[in-house]
Parts: structure tokens; C-alpha cells; sequence
């Protein structure tokens, strides 16, 4: 049956089982939106105000669903527009296509209205890339396009597709298998380094697991807290890592890393071995080069050879699946003795719990606090970038995996509002929380539309402090107070903001009215914001500062030339 090139992507999405898209109509997606809406049965379809919040939409509701997120958009400006939201995928490591129009194959090279070349823009930010010059070759590129995103470690995937392609007649053929040559992810680790990795284990006396992101993604959560619970391991998260142990879990000594807590960054720093699950050992992570760890051997898993030695030498890289690497971990026998390790883990963490100030102003922590408290423990929680992020890292105890979606690599700032809404439409009957702070909220906050054109249950708390807090607070730290560029006094009425959009919404400043706030927002059948003003100065503390180890971490900054650290 021959068919247009723009029915033939219908098609070919409804082959690979998409159930929700996003797009942002224009002139070179005109009979791609048209056919997808008279064959695209099947397919919601959800258009956002702004093509970069179309993308985080479509990569926050891959996170926390586990499938393919998927955004359309038009030439030009219009793909050049995904472009952060493509680097914020890519960082993370979430499996997105982004279908791209293109000016016709023959105005290609001419700078033609609305051309951009998009497949050159995004070669450093893409998994693959692909131009589609002819209708025949439609079919397969998309069949390329999911398996590339979906397998191995996942990413982002753009296809660009020319007008005149979008309306060729072809015969369409829909290929049921691939035998790519030069693709073949690995499934399975080396029995040699899993064989050396058991011994060193049961050699350790204290061992650490850190998992990233690659434990969540690759479904490995369960298997990885019944191993850790019957060999009695401690355990510590990325950013990407949260949720994969139960907050509450006795086992679990946070997050590590600039804002990690007191303890986990001990434990790091105490460990004889560290087994490293899925996390790439970022430079939020390591704190100084050459300091990570220093007395323990490392054992790094990861399905990407490329990441395994680059940041921190490793004593035996394994390229694997997680999953697969756990469960071959099941059938060993670890006998390690860690109870010496878990009581000095436990005294510590006693010791050094994670704390803040009360001065009789609002203080962030305390609101992230009371929404764990009030919450249900299945709530998604998706974040903007900066000190509203960190907030949640330390104080929501996340019980589950796809839980924390939060722009963890690129730190992209207007990320949180899109990525609540992808969130919810992927998990229509979970509660979804966004926390932002008021410049990131600023940066999107055209999405409020989005919310109300789709009715769109969303509870949003807007952390106010009038500065961009997270750069604030380094230029306390480095320039005197000097706040240049990050004050943000002129911020508009958040509430009146919502009203106009015709959201719920209200505002509170007092310590004594959080309580009851939060309970409404938790309480409330439709969205509604929370304008909350809090303590303008507040920092985001313990902190490594740059150039520092994990050893290093800072609880003050008065004086912080005296302090050298409190980690010992």
C-alpha cells in the first residue's frame, strides 16, 4: 500500500507503541500534524507553549514512565529551540526522539526560510542523528531511531525530515528486526572482572555501593535493596541515584557529592570499597580529581565503556547492564563482615545529621520537610536547577525510583515546570509536585497555560528568595556579597500570575503558615501554586567547595578560610 512520508510516520509511531506525543505546530510540520491527527488514533497528543518545554515535557515523561518520550516540531527556530532540552536528555541519559521539519531536499545548503541545519547543531548532543532524503527510507530510520534511544545506555535520537519527503508516495514497509552492525549494546559483563569483583568484595571489611541513574533505568531497584539488605552493604546516591533506596531504608546514608550529606560524603571517604552501579563520577560527585575514595578499591558497572576510567581510575571495570550484572551477583556467595562498618556508619550519621537554622523566617528545608511529611510516598516530584533542587535532594524522602526528576548533568534552569506536566500526563493518577525556585519558574512559566488547556492536575511551590540563590550563594563565598546579576527583587506576584492563567494559587511568608498551606495543596482536586517567600540568604549546606575533597565539606561560611573541613 503506498502511502504519504507523513502517514508513514504516524504509522511507524504506532508500531512502536507511542501512546503520548508532544508537538509545536509550523510550516514544515503542517501535513505531519494534519495526518497525525486524522491516523494517529491512539496517540495523545499534547502541544505546549515553547518547543524547549515541549522537550522537557517529553523527557520528564520518559523518566518517570520508562518508555520513549517523543516531541515534534517544525524547522528552523523551531528545532533549534530543543536544543537545550536535547542536551538536558543527553546529559541525563533519557531515551527521546525528536522529530524535526525540514526546508525541502532541494533548498537544503541555501539558507532557505526557516532552514537550520539541526542534524549538524546536534551531533554532540545526540545518541544518533539522521536527515531522511527519501520516503523509502522513512520506515526504517524511525525503526532505527527507537531502537537506538531505547537500547544500551539510553539518549536522545533526532530525525529530520524534509517537507518534500512528508509528501512522497512510497510503499510502506514497516521492518520487523534490525541487524545494525555498527550498534551492538553489550548484555552482559565479562565473568573474569564479576569472578575478581566477588572476591574483592568479600576481601572488604567496609564496602559502598553507589547507584546512579543506571539502576533506575534499567529496572534494577528491587533486585539491588534485597542484595544490599541480605549482604548488610551500605548504600549512597547521585542526583540520579535518588529513590533507588528507600529514604527511611537504615541502609541508606544519602546522597553524596557538593551537597551530599555529612555522612554519605564519610562514608566515600571511609570505604575500602566502593561498587559503583550505573553512574558516570561527575565532578559534583568527586569533589577534587585524585581524592575520591582514597582508600578504596573501586569497582566500576556501567553499560558504557566510555564512562568507566574517565573522571577516577577504577581497579575493575565491568561494562554491563546493571540488571544483568545483579543478578549474576545473586547467585555468589558474599561473606564480607560489615557490622564493624555499619555501627561506625551508624555513630557518625547521628553525630552529623542533616540540619538547618530556625531565625523566625520561612526556611526552605522545613517546606520540602512538611511536603514529605504530607505527600502520599508515591509522589513525583520534578525540580527546577539550583538551590531549590538541592533542597529536595537532601530533605523528600523518595521511596521510589522515577520519582526525583530533576535536570541532574545540565543543571537546565526552567526545567521544572515542563517536566511536572510531562511527569502527569505520563502518571495521570500520581500525585505530581513541582518545587522551583522564582528564576527558574520565570524561565517557563508560559506552561501554566499548558496546565489549564489540558486540566492538568499539577501542585506547584514557588521558593522565593528574590535572588537567583544558587549563584548567590557562591558569590558569598567568592566575591563579598556582591550580588551582581542574581538579585531578583523586581519578581512579580506569583499568585496574581496564576490567577491570570486561572490556577489556584496562594502566597505565605510566615513559618507558622506553612503547615496549613502545604495541606491544601495536597488537599486540593485541581492545581494550585504556592507562592512561598522564604529566608532570601539561606544556603544550601554541607558543601565541598570547588577544588576540594569530599573530606572537606563545610557546614559555615563564617569564617571559611578557618574551616578546613569536618569530615575526618
Amino acid at each position: 500500500m503506498k502511502m504519504k512520508g507523513s502517514r508513514i510516520l504516524v504509522e511507524c509511531l504506532k508500531r512502536e507503541k507511542v501512546e503520548v506525543m508532544f508537538y509545536y505546530t509550523g510550516g514544515s510540520v503542517v501535513s505531519l500534524i494534519d495526518d497525525l491527527h486524522e491516523y494517529g488514533e491512539g496517540i495523545a497528543c499534547y502541544q505546549p507553549r515553547h518547543e524547549q518545554a515541549g522537550t522537557h515535557s517529553a523527557d520528564a515523561y520518559a523518566r518517570s514512565t520508562g518508555k520513549v518520550g517523543v516531541m515534534l516540531v517544525t524547522s528552523g527556530p523551531g528545532a533549534t529551540n530543543t536544543v537545550t532540552g536535547i542536551a538536558t536528555a543527553h546529559m541525563d541519559s533519557v531515551p527521546l526522539i525528536v522529530i524535526t521539519g525540514q526546508v525541502p531536499t532541494s533548498k537544503i545548503g541555501t539558507d532557505a526560510f526557516q532552514e537550520a541545519d539541526i542534524t549538524g547543531i546536534t551531533l554532540p548532543l545526540t545518541k544518533a542523528n539522521f536527515i531522511v532524503r527519501s520516503a523509502d527510507d522513512l520506515a526504517l530510520t524511525i525503526k532505527k531511531a527507537f531502537y537506538i534511544a531505547c537500547t544500551g545506555r539510553p539518549g536522545p535520537v533526532l530525525v529530520d525530515i524534509p517537507v518534500d519527503v512528508q509528501h512522497q508516495e512510497v510503499v510502506f514497509h514497516y521492518p520487523e528486526k534490525l541487524d545494525l552492525k555498527s550498534y551492538k549494546p553489550v548484555t552482559s559483563g565479562h565473568p573474569g572482572q564479576i569472578k575478581s569483583a566477588v572476591e574483592a568484595i568479600n576481601r572488604s571489611r567496609k564496602p559502598l555501593v553507589i547507584a546512579g541513574g543506571g539502576v533506575a533505568f534499567s529496572g534494577s531497584t528491587s533486585l539491588l535493596n534485597r542484595l544490599l539488605d541480605r549482604w548488610n552493604i551500605p548504600v549512597v546516591t547521585t542526583l540520579m541515584g535518588r529513590g533507588v533506596s528507600p529514604g527511611n531504608n537504615d541502609l541508606f546514608y544519602g546522597g553524596i557529592g557538593m551537597h551530599g550529606s555529612l555522612f554519605g560524603n564519610y562514608a566515600v571517604v571511609n570505604s575500602d570499597l566502593i561498587l559503583a552501579l550505573g553512574v558516570r563520577f561527575s565532578d559534583r560527585i568527586i569533589g577534587k580529581p585524585g581524592t575520591f575514595a582514597p582508600n578504596a578499591k573501586i569497582i566500576h558497572v556501567d553499560i558504557d565503556p566510555a564512562e568507566i576510567g574517565k573522571n577516577i581510575p577504577v581497579d575493575i571495570p565491568i561494562v554491563a547492564p546493571v540488571k544483568n550484572f545483579l543478578e549474576t551477583l545473586e547467585k555468589q556467595e558474599i561473606t564480607c563482615d560489615t557490622s564493624e562498618w555499619i555501627k561506625e556508619l551508624k555513630q557518625y550519621r547521628a553525630q552529623h545529621p542533616l540540619t538547618y537554622k530556625n531565625n523566625g523566617r520561612v526556611k526552605a528545608q522545613y517546606v520540602i520537610e512538611t511536603a514529605n511529611r504530607l505527600f502520599p510516598g508515591n509522589t513525583i516530584v520534578a525540580t527546577d536547577v539550583g538551590q531549590n533542587q538541592m533542597w529536595v535532594a537532601q530533605y523528600f524522602k523518595f521511596s521510589h525510583p522515577r520519582c526525583f526528576i530533576s535536570s541532574s548533568g545540565l543543571g537546565t534552569m526552567g526545567f521544572g515546570l515542563p517536566a511536572a506536566i510531562g511527569a502527569k500526563i505520563g502518571n495521570p493518577d500520581r500525585e505530581v509536585l513541582m518545587v522551583s525556585g522564582d528564576g527558574g519558574f520565570q524561565m517557563n512559566i508560559q506552561e501554566l497555560t499548558t496546565i489549564k488547556k489540558y486540566n492538568l492536575s499539577v501542585k506547584m511551590i514557588v521558593l522565593d528568595n528574590a535572588y537567583l540563590g544558587m549563584v548567590r550563594q557562591w558569590q558569598e563565598l567568592l566575591c563579598q556579597k556582591r550580588y551582581s546579576g542574581t538579585t531578583m527583587t523586581d519578581n512579580p506576584d506569583f499568585v496574581r500570575v496564576a490567577d491570570a492563567f486561572d490556577i489556584k494559587a496562594r502566597k505565605i511568608s510566615e513559618p507558622g503558615e506553612v503547615e496549613d498551606a502545604i495541606r491544601e495543596l495536597v488537599e486540593s482536586e485541581e492545581s494550585m501554586l504556592l507562592h512561598v517567600a522564604i529566608d532570601r540568604e539561606e544556603n544550601v549546606f554541607p558543601m565541598v567547595p570547588a577544588g576540594k575533597s569530599l573530606a572537606q565539606a563545610i557546614t559555615t561560611f563564617e569564617p571559611f578560610t578557618k574551616n578546613n573541613g569536618v569530615i575526618k
